[in-house]
């Protein structure tokens, strides 16, 4: 079962710089998005409206959600900038459902500390961090933050294997303890950790959320041209074969509801590298699953080495033809 004492993270006992708030209330009359300057954000008073905002354009880092009126949520109602800029909740949204990200790594350890903290700020939820034997002590430092902190659990597995497995193995742990919510993101902040509350919302409507950076209002950040190009290239070369019913196939930043995992055959899963996204939206798709995308800013990773090398690419190449023709076992 699920860990009943959840993190907490909170912000009170430090100091808090001034934060001058922008309040848009109708999200009948969003405004085409001011530009902000460092200490400004603007305020809503639900999701919807800020989902709206961001759509037009907005930084989803700078908005202040002041209250929820919704039963599932219970928030205080304000924010403030954080080391980063972004807004940091004075302490993390808490809903009603069990919540598991599951966290990949293979040599993450200059970001992993960091990043269960940041996560704990935002959002209450468990971690598994799913290790493949990294040489870089990732694995040593995982279990160091599981025996600190309760909410953190670590799945070592014997060698890397690619990002699919990792993935399935952390999937298949949580469905054995029955979580509700099984969220996947990258271990090097390319993923927002202030996004997680809105993935989570947006999951009250949907049975996959995929934090999309080609809808309206997303983006990427501090990418070149070339890796723009060649993520373009990708996306477009799927939706050739499957179709354009998803704009980000390839996206990591994921919500899946447990039902959706339960019914999708996890053990006939072969793709190993960032295929893997692909293959899992695509049998979403076949099961006919509510499916909807949600806008982040893509950053390119903050330290460490890129993971995507030929043997991925010749392998999204050759699988999603593979997809087109063959039906996924459920």
């Amino acid at each position: 079962m699920p860990n009943s004492r959840l993190a907490s993270s909170s912000l009170s006992d430090t100091e808090q710089p001034t934060v001058h708030y922008y309040p848009v209330s109708n999200s009948c009359a969003v405004p085409a998005p001011r530009a902000l300057r460092p200490g400004e954000a603007f305020v809503v008073p639900s999701f919807e409206i800020a989902e709206a905002l961001i759509a037009h354009g907005a930084d989803s880092a700078r908005i202040a959600i002041s209250q929820i009126d919704s039963s599932e949520v219970n928030y205080p109602g304000y924010a403030q900038v954080g080391s980063n800029k972004q807004l940091v909740p004075v302490t993390p949204f808490r809903f009603d459902r069990s919540i598991l990200i599951v966290l990949p790594t293979y040599n993450e350890r200059q970001n992993l500390e960091t990043l269960v903290e940041a996560i704990a700020r935002h959002l209450v939820a468990d971690i598994l961090i799913v290790d493949d034997n990294s040489p870089d002590g990732s694995g040593q430092l995982a279990d160091h933050l599981s025996r600190q902190q309760k909410h953190v659990q670590v799945l070592h597995r014997a060698k890397k294997e690619g990002l699919g497995p990792a993935y399935l193995a952390g999937f298949q742990w949580a469905l054995a303890r029955e979580y509700q919510l099984i969220v996947e993101m990258d271990c090097d902040f390319s993923h927002p950790p202030w996004d997680l509350p809105r993935l989570v919302h947006r999951s009250g409507t949907a049975d996959l959320v995929i934090g999309s950076r080609y809808v309206s209002g997303g983006s990427t950040q501090g990418w070149s041209r070339r890796r723009r190009l060649v993520s373009r290239f990708a996306n477009a070369y799927v939706s050739l074969f499957l179709g354009s019913s998803i704009r980000d196939w390839t996206g990591g930043f994921r919500c899946y509801r447990h039902d959706l995992l339960a019914r999708m055959n996890l053990e006939s899963v072969k793709t190993k590298g960032y295929v893997f996204q692909v293959e899992m939206a695509w049998r979403a798709c076949q099961l006919r699953a509510e499916i909807n995308e949600l806008p982040i800013r893509f950053s390119d990773r903050v330290q460490g080495q890129s993971k995507l090398g030929y043997q991925s690419i010749v392998e999204a190449i050759t699988e999603v033809p593979r997809m087109y023709f063959q039906t996924t076992p459920s």
